[in-house]
């Protein structure tokens, strides 16, 4: 199998474990605030990942602690808006990375791309507002939620220049994952004393129910371990572009995830919405590999 259909596979594999944890931070968010649970999910995944500190070459390093402090951002705004407004409009917000990324990497770096790739995201968009339609007004959590993703955004693509600059040598997944865990778990602690000016909040963290508990420890295992590697080593291969159509599919695993768990069901409309999230990401990888612009002189 090519390269980049390992990468895009493994791509996948992220975006169907980030679609099933809006129920789990959903379930979390109604016991402990946004920074408490990044705290103890990265707190988890840095007890596995601590070892890989030993023998990390200097660019793991200075990558990952910057990717990891975008990725801190990212998911702060993102559970401080899923605690004030709906999973549905967290999963549309937050799946609109699909159009963010690209205008960014316009707008950042100068690139352009073919009007097939804008095509399957123009339809990736069209199937998360048929998914995730609601009458309901703006709020503030959609707006953290939007912020959350233009720094979600900013990490894509951050990743993407990681690997171009790295090429020669690339880095190594799991050590920048380990490197991301540590500054995720230390931002958290950090924002929280300084908040609090204590960790008074523990003890309610260890009278969690089992329910939140497993929650918990699939967060900061599966989601975070294996999720934040798998992620840092399938971007290697594929493109930003290409990289936010796949994360498009998120909103159409969390609804699965939903129907599956919670009984909820999508209706003509929703089911309509997630073929075309599904024929966006097939339409794009028949695209022409994209153009870019002369470098000025």
């Amino acid at each position: 199998m090519k390269p980049e259909r390992l990468g895009l596979l493994a791509l996948l594999v992220v975006t169907v474990v980030w679609g099933t944890t809006f129920p789990a931070m959903k379930l979390l968010s109604a016991h402990l605030g946004a920074l408490q649970i990044i705290c103890l999910r990265f707190v988890i995944a840095l007890a596995v990942l601590a070892p890989l500190w030993w023998g990390m070459r200097r660019p793991e390093r200075l990558w990952g602690c910057g990717l990891g402090l975008l990725l801190f951002l990212a998911f702060w705004l993102q559970i401080e808006g899923l605690a004030r407004t709906s999973s549905n409009r967290n999963a549309f917000v937050t799946g609109l990375n699909v159009l963010v990324v690209p205008l960014m990497a316009m707008a950042l770096l100068g690139r352009r791309y073919g009007w097939r790739l804008w095509a399957a995201c123009a339809m990736a968009l069209a199937g998360m507002a048929l998914m995730f339609h609601e009458n309901e007004p703006w709020n503030l959590g959609d707006t953290l939620t939007l912020t959350s993703t233009v720094f979600y955004a900013l990490y894509i693509l951050a990743l993407e220049e990681c690997a171009r600059r790295n090429a020669a040598q690339p880095l190594r997944a799991t050590r920048m994952a380990a490197a991301q865990a540590t500054v995720m778990a230390l931002a958290a602690t950090v924002l929280l004393l300084a908040h609090s000016g204590n960790m008074d909040w523990l003890r309610a963290a260890a009278d969690l129910p089992a329910d939140a508990l497993l929650a918990l420890l699939y967060l900061g295992l599966l989601a975070s371990v294996v999720v934040v590697s798998l992620q840092a080593w399938g971007q290697q291969r594929v493109d930003a572009m290409r990289s936010a159509i796949v994360f498009g599919l998120e909103p159409v695993f969390a609804a699965l995830t939903a129907w599956a768990l919670l009984g909820e069901r999508l209706g003509w409309a929703g089911l309509a919405g997630a073929t075309l999230i599904v024929a966006a990401l097939v339409f794009s990888q028949i695209a022409p590999a994209r153009r870019r612009l002369p470098a000025r002189a």
